[in-house]
């Protein structure tokens, strides 16, 4: 019997992928308010928290899952730029000091030190509500009310208590615990994995996919990377280097934060890493769909460096 190779590590996105992002880019100066409108402090912190930086992951995921349904780049858009803005949003909390308490984002100030606290708490604050507006205004998106307020909802489910926000709040509880795998686990897919999740999902929803079967096999495809994304993220807090990654290496272990290599080690957690990959991408092989973008961001996803 012959082992196949294994694929080649994906640290470049290609030119296709890239393109989205930097259309994602195009298309978050659009939709943000500009900067010299009143209130024009509130603003600039806004623009400041989204552009200039970040992986754009969350849109390439919209672009990808729904382009592979068939759906224009236009009725993407909105979808791509509402969940980059919660995610901006949840970044710019993240960092204050009442929370993660860090200083350095994407390899520049954080926001509430560029702006002061209350400025970045309400940038955060007008980045979600602006999230919500996007989707609901869209007029690119050519979908039902039905297929709307669906897109709505799986937004608002992975950011709230029982995702994004519920996440970081077992997150706060954890600093300085010993959690189990299980514990560990449904933490980051909250904290994490719901956005991620909801990114793949928003994009088969604009293309007007309603069918479960799919829907579920990108869920799984999204639980997985969500996970994937966290653990490659633990071990670039040990392994990175801060310029490179963009923010504080060592920040986790400083602050007594349980992570992935934390509990099983970092052999064990390249392992895993390995096997959600896996696991993602047979989730969306068996579509019958053009899902090689997918496939691509969940390797680049395992072996990126930053």
């Amino acid at each position: 019997m012959t082992l196949s190779a294994a694929p080649a590590p994906v640290t470049v996105l290609s030119a296709a992928l890239l393109a989205y992002s930097d259309r994602a880019e195009i298309q978050l100066s659009r939709f943000l308010p500009a900067d010299d409108q009143a209130p024009i402090e509130l603003h600039r912190a806004m623009r400041y928290a989204v552009l200039g930086g970040g992986k754009r992951l969350r849109p390439l995921l919209v672009y990808a899952s729904g382009r592979a349904f068939g759906a224009e780049l236009d009725q993407l858009d909105a979808a791509a730029a509402a969940v980059e803005i919660i995610h901006a949003y949840s970044l710019v909390h993240d960092d204050l000091p009442a929370m993660d308490n860090d200083e350095l984002r994407r390899g520049r100030p954080t926001c509430h030190i560029a702006f002061g606290e209350a400025m970045a708490i309400l940038a955060g604050d007008a980045l979600q509500a602006l999230a919500f507006e996007l989707l609901a205004a869209d007029t690119a998106l050519r979908a039902d009310p039905t297929t709307r307020i669906a897109m709505l909802r799986e937004l608002g489910a992975a950011c709230g208590s029982h995702g994004m926000a519920g996440g970081q709040a077992l997150d706060l509880a954890a600093v300085g615990k010993r959690l189990d795998a299980r514990e560990l686990e449904r933490m980051h897919a909250h904290k994490t994995g719901a956005l991620i999740r909801a990114a793949v999902r928003l994009g088969a929803l604009a293309a007007g996919c309603r069918t479960s079967a799919e829907l579920e096999k990108l869920e799984h495809y999204g639980h997985c990377i969500g996970l994937a994304f966290q653990i490659r993220d633990d071990i670039l807090d040990i392994e990175g280097d801060s310029e490179l990654i963009g923010k504080t290496a060592g920040k986790d272990a400083a602050n007594d934060k349980p992570t992935y290599p934390a509990i099983h080690g970092l052999e064990e957690s390249r392992r895993l890493l390995a096997v959600l990959t896996d696991e993602a991408v047979a989730s969306v092989a068996t579509l019958d769909r053009p899902v090689a973008e997918l496939i691509e961001i969940a390797r680049f996803v395992a072996d990126r460096q930053a």
